[in-house]
């Protein structure tokens, strides 16, 4: 009898079947189910930045829309490396996403060999969240009033013209690696430990040149108390549409940012990073949370997680090269 129509071959298989089926009943129902417990979001920094308050404005937004219940935890340290790792380590169960900006991009090279995680093999893109621009301010006791007679300045006075930074490695300190490289501006940089010091020591007059989002310091532009230059843009940027571009400015037409990226363990369910993905995007693009990113200066994105992982190996290769030939050192 042909194994096909034997009964006792039959039963066999339908039983086989039968234990196969039941076994992945419970893999697809926690699929389905998904979510159904909260899901923890990881900031690698502290509350009040323009990374905190970008990820909670998007995280609350998904959380109306969908129900979910989404809890937010800062964990700072080691220029985003320690939240990173934290997220690299966790279950790959979609119960865990985390917030990336520029300084995982320069972590690939600053920490070459050294990080505890692939900053592109241990993570899935989930979305680009936004693109914001950097604005480069002087202090007002500069005698530059554009771009093109501070490059000028600085070269007349060696060594006499620093600029300032929120940490090395940061987005604004390549930024203006990348811009000294370009000109030859002879500037020296200063790392400070946070935006906060720097900015004071800029309005001070002990340090001359600062680079920063728009949001942290617009509002002491217009006080009076600093001077706009440009922003490192190839478009005026919202939230600072008085400031020109660099090369309007009289400066190289180059471009640095900070962004904000969403991303998760790599071994997360494709469908489950799609749905956080898509929902990150309609959340994104919502009317009011368009509005309130522009306020601060931010370019809305929401993209899908392949635009995302395209967008975070460009920003790798592009900052690898600045490191290197500014021979920066992580601290």
């Amino acid at each position: 009898m042909h194994p096909i129509t034997d009964p006792k071959h039959t039963v066999s298989w339908m039983r086989r079947s039968a234990i196969a089926f039941c076994l992945a009943l419970p893999l697809f129902a926690q699929a389905q189910a998904w979510p159904n417990k909260p899901i923890k979001w990881i900031i690698p920094y502290t509350p009040g930045g323009i990374t905190d308050n970008a990820t909670r404005m998007v995280v609350q937004k998904i959380m109306e829309q969908t129900g979910w219940t989404i809890v937010i935890e800062n964990k700072p340290g080691a220029n985003s490396i320690l939240g990173a790792d934290l997220a690299a380590r966790a279950a790959p169960d979609g119960y865990t996403f985390v917030t990336v900006i520029g300084a995982h991009a320069a972590n690939a090279t600053l920490y070459a060999g050294r990080l505890p995680y692939d900053p592109v093999k241990s993570f899935a893109p989930v979305s680009l969240v936004g693109i914001a621009p950097l604005l480069m301010a002087v202090n007002n006791n500069l005698p530059v009033k554009d771009v093109k007679e501070l490059v000028a300045y600085s070269k007349a006075n060696p060594g006499k013209v620093s600029f300032g930074s929120s940490g090395v490695g940061a987005a604004a300190h390549l930024t203006q690696e990348l811009f000294k490289q370009v000109t030859q501006a002879d500037i020296v940089h200063i790392p400070y430990k946070g935006t906060a010091p720097a900015l004071s020591d800029l309005m001070g007059g002990n340090l001359q040149i600062l680079t920063d989002t728009p949001s942290a310091l617009m509002p002491h532009v217009r006080s009076g108390k600093i001077k706009a230059m440009a922003v490192f843009a190839n478009k005026r940027v919202p939230g600072a549409t008085e400031v020109p571009t660099i090369a309007e400015a009289g400066g190289p037409a180059i471009e640095g940012s900070t962004w904000v990226l969403f991303l998760t363990q790599s071994n997360v369910p494709r469908d489950i990073v799609n749905r956080m993905s898509a929902e990150a995007a309609k959340a994104i693009n919502t009317p009011d949370l368009r509005a309130r990113f522009e306020s601060l200066g931010i370019e809305s994105v929401g993209s899908s997680p392949e635009q995302a992982g395209k967008f975070l190996d460009d920003e790798i290769v592009k900052w690898a090269k600045v490191i290197s030939a500014a021979g920066v050192r992580a601290e």
